[in-house]
């Protein structure tokens, strides 16, 4: 944490002005204001929006700086998750230095705050976590990283996997997570009473993934809703994907959605074209907390994406067809604020009081700025300069 002054500045593109950070924090908002010793920035009229968040990215999976790698794989989810296991075994990934490029460039494109899944199974054990967590501290001060103890291979499906997750969680994962309990583990009790039984003796959070479509999602997330009511983890619970939020039939949706709102259970999403979606605006309607990701990029499961949430902003626009500029502000939103919120990170937002995390932006408005993603001018994490031009300052590996 640091002092910075950032002059000329225009906060979520209002009238010009400058901010004022002191030990972390934003001090204050205004013109011509004192820097008091504190090192300045000329924001040279540019657009100022708090730091970006990628709610849910596999900061393990990343192939960056490897050659690239030709996807024959089969079109299900077990093709790609057998593929993947046997791909990191003979590209002898390590999980620190792909987890360190893929933070370093998403700081790059203005990141501030990552929740990461982190891939815990019987072929590499805690290998992965022990790697992120490596991460983790490398980049104190300049992004914030929350780990998922993730059974991307399976839970009950693979003996010894839950034993496992407890001993992640115990070596310090933020969260547990979860995977399609009907389609993976094919025993949605079973799978849940393991994720919901960890997460009470742990004390820890929930993040599950739900890629299930249709009303066998729904059948999945009912049960997900009822754990979340008897243990008393109303907002401690995020569901990941949520394809089955969008399915036709609109008024089961919404009956799921009012009672995932009730729970205060979180829902992230990262807005792919392949699939149902959630329908944002009528989750934010209904008072649920909505937060956005990247997912993976440049990796086994998909060659797509750069790990820029400004971007994913723009297809997150796309894909609920926000096509008004206030709209385009929301999907915004949704990649700062909303999922700060989803991670429990108050007050991420430009105002006094609230953590100088401060990303400067090209164009004329925040809807632009979204439409037309340009390198990021400046990053500060904490008032501390992090990246430039679009770049870390960090080096990596």
């Amino acid at each position: 944490m640091t002092d910075l002054l950032i002059r000329n500045a225009r906060p979520m593109g209002g009238p010009p002005s400058d901010l004022l950070i002191r030990a972390g924090r934003i001090a204050a908002i205004g013109p011509d204001l004192d820097p008091g010793g504190a090192p300045i920035e000329d924001a040279a009229g540019r657009l100022a929006i708090p730091g970006l968040v990628d709610a849910h990215t596999h900061l393990d999976k990343s192939m960056l700086g490897h050659p690239w790698w030709r996807n024959d794989i089969g079109p299900t989810i077990m093709d790609r998750i057998e593929t993947e296991r046997r791909v990191k075994r003979e590209r002898a990934l390590d999980p620190h230095v792909q987890s360190m490029r893929h933070a370093l460039r998403s700081l790059g494109f203005g990141t501030t705050r990552i929740r990461s899944h982190v891939d815990v199974d019987t072929d590499q054990g805690l290998a992965a976590l022990e790697g992120v967590a490596e991460t983790r501290r490398a980049l104190a001060g300049q992004v914030e990283i929350e780990i998922v103890a993730f059974p991307q291979s399976g839970l009950l499906i693979r003996p010894g996997t839950a034993e496992l997750l407890d001993a992640a969680l115990a070596a310090g994962a933020d969260l547990v997570g979860g995977l399609d309990p009907c389609a993976i583990d094919r025993d949605p009790k079973g799978h849940l009473d393991v994720v919901f039984g960890l997460a009470e003796k742990h004390g820890k959070p929930v993040d599950i993934h739900l890629h299930e479509r249709g009303e066998l999602g729904a059948f999945s997330l009912e049960l997900i809703l009822e754990r979340t009511e008897a243990l008393s983890m109303q907002g401690r619970v995020a569901v990941s994907h949520a394809f089955c939020l969008g399915m036709p039939d609109r008024a089961r949706a919404a009956a799921l959605t009012e009672r995932i709102a009730a729970l205060e259970v979180r829902v992230l999403t990262t807005a792919p074209a392949f699939a149902p979606v959630p329908a944002v605006k009528e989750l934010l309607a209904a008072g649920v907390v909505v937060g956005a990701g990247n997912d993976g990029f440049r990796d086994v499961w998909t060659p797509y994406g750069t790990g820029d949430m400004l971007e994913r902003a723009m297809l997150l626009g796309l894909r609920n067809d926000l096509r008004r500029d206030a709209d385009l502000e929301l999907a915004l939103r949704l990649c700062t604020e909303g999922g700060a919120a989803a991670m429990d990170a108050p007050r991420h937002r430009l105002e006094p009081g609230a953590p100088g995390d401060v990303v400067l932006l090209e164009g004329e408005t925040l809807a632009e700025a979204v439409a037309v993603p340009a390198p990021r001018a400046l990053v500060a994490k904490a008032g501390r300069v992090v990246g430039r031009d679009g770049r870390a300052l960090a080096p990596a590996p």
